[in-house]
């Protein structure tokens, strides 16, 4: 499990990186909070954060329940795929909207197995 957490912490890490990248949007922009809008680069890294954000509710209760029933090294493995997939997922973003779809894939294909594996881990265990 302490693989696990040192990925669930690198998850955060990158999260926290996607926030400051954000700022550092807003300053190169001008474009102060409370505004979303007005400048494509800024869009997009906000597109980032908030789409990671919402990934991360679903991968990180997925490793750690994926972690306890079914394989710890395993969910590790997959949340470092998640990792990569977000960060190719912003850089490929960042570029342009439509060369996201690498990183999504990778990312969203390691949030399936994990999320699957933790179901099928877990009614294991439950029956």
């Amino acid at each position: 499990m302490a693989l696990v957490s040192v990925v669930i912490s690198i998850i955060l890490l990158e999260y926290i990186v996607f926030v400051m990248m954000v700022g550092a949007t807003r300053g190169k922009t001008g474009i102060q909070a409370p505004a979303m809008t007005g400048d494509p680069k800024l869009e997009r890294m906000i597109r980032v954060q908030l789409n990671t954000l919402e990934q991360m509710v679903v991968v990180i209760p997925a490793m750690l329940v994926f972690a306890n029933y079914v394989s710890a090294p395993v969910a590790a493995g997959l949340g470092g795929l998640f990792v990569l997939g977000r960060a190719l997922y912003c850089r490929g973003y960042l570029v342009a909207a439509e060369k996201r779809s690498l990183g999504f894939g990778i990312g969203g294909l390691a949030t399936l197995v994990l999320v699957f594996g933790a179901i099928y881990g877990s009614v294991m265990a439950a029956i």
